[in-house]
């Protein structure tokens, strides 16, 4: 069977070909011109160039080609102009289903990573409760709406074998945004935001890359599921166990007010648009740190899926500074 991966060479693409090499697939690694094969040794990976930007140069990319499935893990998380997001992950994403259309590709099944992002601040007050199918996503980032753009107008490619996986903040090896607080608290500084209680939930990218393929499997067309590691933590546990990881170094918790995150990141935002260098700190990331609730609902994907989470914070957060440091990162 022929497997065709789109951001390939990201964090959770590199996984999701290693994965498919591992299983027996015919693996098909899409990449850019511009990108890096340093997570895609193996030998027994085929390259393909596509443009994401033009439907047209994908039909004649796609044209000679063949595949059972497609994991469409490509996408931008930080831009410095927001209509870029829309571009990239909606259009991106319509551009490579209409080719595969137009071509009439034999597709059994089109898995799409969106993220959890797309629901928003749904429910900030307390008590909280488990997100569900019922509700209503409002996406307060740039990112989200672009995901959630995306969904939706796959909802309207009739008899197309789509699903779609909404993974929670994904961690582990080759990660660089959530890297950023291992190394602030290896360099004996810990930031937090906000004195409310924030909910948050992780998930390790081998259980995403685990779901994938059940998913590839098992499930139904035009379902959403959400990914996590099914447990929720409180704002501090994630630095409690990265400062355990490595040893507890001495430190300085910093807690900073919502309203100072709110400058830094407008401020963020300004530099980034006169250096022409994408920022961690952005508007986007102002809108992710001050939320409070970030729960979701993984009963559909393991009822459903048969998806059962491997790796828990704790352990997830050893493996990853153990890869760090072996890597030099840290």
């Amino acid at each position: 069977m022929k497997i065709l991966i789109t951001g390939a060479s990201g964090f959770i693409g590199s996984f999701i070909v290693e994965e498919a090499i591992r299983q027996g697939f015919e693996t098909w690694a899409a990449i850019r011109r511009s990108s890096s094969k340093d997570y895609l040794q193996d030998p027994r990976i085929h390259f393909i160039e596509l443009d994401l930007s033009s439907e047209s140069k994908l039909v004649e990319q796609l044209q000679n080609c063949s595949f059972d499935y497609v994991v469409h893990a490509a996408g931008a998380t930080k831009c410095l102009n927001k209509a870029d997001f829309a571009r990239i992950n909606t259009e991106g994403t319509k551009n490579l289903v209409t080719a595969l259309r137009i071509l009439q590709m034999p597709i059994q099944r089109f898995v799409f990573i969106s993220s959890l992002s797309i629901m928003g601040a749904i429910r900030e007050k307390l008590p909280y409760q488990e997100i569900c199918e019922t509700d209503t996503p409002q996406p307060n980032t740039a990112y989200g709406k672009s995901k959630l753009q995306a969904e939706q107008w796959l909802d309207t490619q009739k008899d197309f074998p789509y699903v779609i996986l909404r993974p929670t903040g994904v961690y582990g090896p080759r990660e660089k945004d959530y890297f950023l607080q291992f190394k602030s608290i290896k360099g004996h500084t810990d930031f937090a935001v906000g004195h409310q209680r924030q909910d948050i939930t992780f998930v390790y990218v081998s259980d995403v890359v685990q779901a994938v393929f059940l998913a590839l499997e098992k499930g139904k067309t035009g379902r959403r599921y959400f990914l996590s590691d099914g447990e929720v933590y409180q704002s501090a546990d994630f630095s409690n166990l990265i400062h355990e990881a490595l040893g507890r170094p001495w430190w300085i918790r910093i807690t900073a007010p919502i309203w100072l995150l709110r400058i830094v990141t407008t401020c963020g935002e300004w530099i980034g648009h006169i250096t022409g260098k994408v920022t961690a700190l952005n508007n986007d990331k102002f809108n992710i740190l001050k939320q409070r609730n970030w729960r979701c609902d993984i009963t559909p994907a393991i009822n459903e899926l048969g998806y059962k989470p491997q790796v828990k914070l704790e352990e997830g957060v050893r493996k990853s500074v153990e890869w760090y440091q072996a890597k030099g990162w840290l």
